[in-house]
């Protein structure tokens, strides 16, 4: 007999030859590439060749080699067979051996601790490798997590050599990042998640990741991913079509991403612009969050485009008014207007008349008499009436005069007259900072009810020559500038 005639039906060899004699399918993949019978035969009839050792003579008669339709393999193989069984702490597999193959549970999967139940169901085809072909109670010891572990680090290397993603599945949330499930365990760094820094990693336990294989190393078994590398190309693409679409100059709504001290970052459906913090307001910022906060929508305008390193320059106060546009536009020198001291310095007080414009009363011009400090005629947030001395708008510079105020306007001494009657019925003698030519004192200080205020009188303060103050003046703008 030279050859036979098989049909396969429902995992069973039906030899055609003297009669029908059923042998079990199985496949075998042997490490040095040879292939045991791995055919799906849909139900049709094919020729078996070498089917002379299928059928041996026994006392004259033809009967069925059994041992000829065993598997043959070695530990270390990789097996592939149906579940047959599923216990709490086992699964055993037919691979058409003499004996069931038994993989326990801890070989199930690369996870810490697996229900045997939510691995494997019956009728399902597994692959195993061989560790045992034979243990002290003459069971065949199999693993599924390691043939899988051999079968993903073939993968694995060819995705690392030809730059294409690997996907698996986050198991683990551990210090640092998450564990992948990719057959081996994957590494992925908290930093390389997203684009964007992830707050909460526990969002990605049990989601499928696509990811870019950055390290790897067989020996130590360790492979490392970056999932933001898949996202950034992905998003490449994404960028240049927003850059082809957009000019400097067009008004853009976006998500506020992220906040910077130097500015804030804004999410323009696919690709973040810059707003450098002096782009953010028409009135001094000293952080960035004092004007936006991240999930923000925001209208911004385009800046500046630098398609080569594919970066948006944007501005947020071009979207607004400019209100030194409206001072210059609607006030005029001579007019007399309300504001608030916001700070004094050693050459004057900065006062704000409109929000985000401040306009300088230049120590000159904040008394009559001679001033050693601003804070003897002001403080910080009291409000004054002052009056518009000089505009210049291409400097974007505001002069403001408090000496040269009608009487009727001089807020700023009733609220003196007001502090020294509440200190009065307090007990105790007024004595405002500084100098004061009608109080006759020198850097007085403060009185307690009773005790005397001894202190050098000082001789009446006389008004500088002209050329002198305006001397003074020109050398503070000089310094200011």
């Amino acid at each position: 007999m030279g050859t036979f005639h098989f049909i396969q039906s429902k995992g069973i060899l039906v030899c055609s030859a003297r009669g029908e004699t059923a042998f079990p399918s199985a496949t075998l993949l042997r490490r040095n590439g040879t292939y045991m019978p791995d055919q799906q035969l849909d139900d049709s009839t094919q020729t078996l060749q070498g089917g002379q050792d299928l059928m041996i003579e026994v006392e004259g008669k033809m009967v069925p080699n059994y041992d000829a339709t065993l598997v043959t393999f070695e530990e270390g193989d990789i097996v592939t067979g149906t579940v047959v069984r599923v216990d709490k702490d086992e699964v055993l597999v037919d691979i058409g051996y003499k004996s069931e193959g038994v993989i326990p549970a801890n070989e199930l999967s690369i996870k810490k601790s697996v229900d045997p139940g939510d691995e494997v169901a019956m009728g399902d085809v597994v692959d195993a490798l061989v560790l045992t072909k034979e243990d002290a109670d003459g069971r065949l010891i199999l693993s599924k997590k390691r043939a899988r572990f051999e079968r993903a680090w073939q993968r694995i290397e060819k995705a690392a050599e030809e730059g294409t993603p690997v996907e698996g599945t986050v198991i683990e949330v551990v210090k640092g990042g998450l564990i992948l499930d990719l057959g081996v365990r994957g590494f992925l760094p908290a930093s390389l998640v997203d684009i964007r820094r992830v707050a909460d990693l526990d969002e990605f336990l049990g989601k499928a990741l696509q990811c870019r294989v950055i390290e790897l190393n067989r020996f130590r078994n360790n492979v490392v991913l970056s999932r933001r590398a898949v996202l950034e190309e992905e998003r490449r693409g994404v960028r240049e079509q927003i850059l082809d679409s957009m000019n400097v100059g067009d008004l853009v709504k976006g998500t506020v991403s992220n906040i910077v001290d130097f500015g804030a970052f804004v999410d323009l459906d696919g690709i973040d612009g810059l707003i450098h913090i002096s782009e953010l307001s028409w009135s001094h910022v000293n952080h960035p969050s004092e004007v936006l906060s991240i999930g923000q929508e925001v209208t911004v305008k385009v800046l500046d485009i630098d398609r080569d390193r594919q970066r948006i320059s944007l501005g947020l106060k071009q979207t607004q008014k400019d209100p030194w546009q409206e001072v210059f536009e609607n006030r005029q020198v001579n007019e007399i207007v309300h504001g608030r001291v916001t700070k004094l310095v050693s050459f004057g007080a900065f006062v704000e008349i409109e929000e985000g414009v401040e306009g300088l009363i230049h120590i000159s011009e904040l008394a009559n008499h001679h001033v050693e400090e601003p804070s003897e005629i002001l403080r910080v947030g009291q409000e004054i009436n002052v009056k518009i001395i000089e505009l210049d708008p291409d400097r974007r510079r505001l002069s403001l005069s408090l000496k040269r105020l009608e009487p009727e306007y001089r807020i700023h001494e009733d609220a003196l007259v007001e502090e020294e009657a509440e200190a009065e019925d307090e007990g105790q003698e007024y004595a405002p900072e500084g100098v004061y030519a009608e109080s006759g004192y020198d850097d007085a200080t403060d009185v307690v009810e009773g005790d005397e205020l001894e202190a050098e009188p000082v001789a009446e303060a006389t008004d500088e020559p002209a050329e002198a103050v305006e001397s003074d003046v020109a050398s503070e703008e000089q310094a200011d500038e």
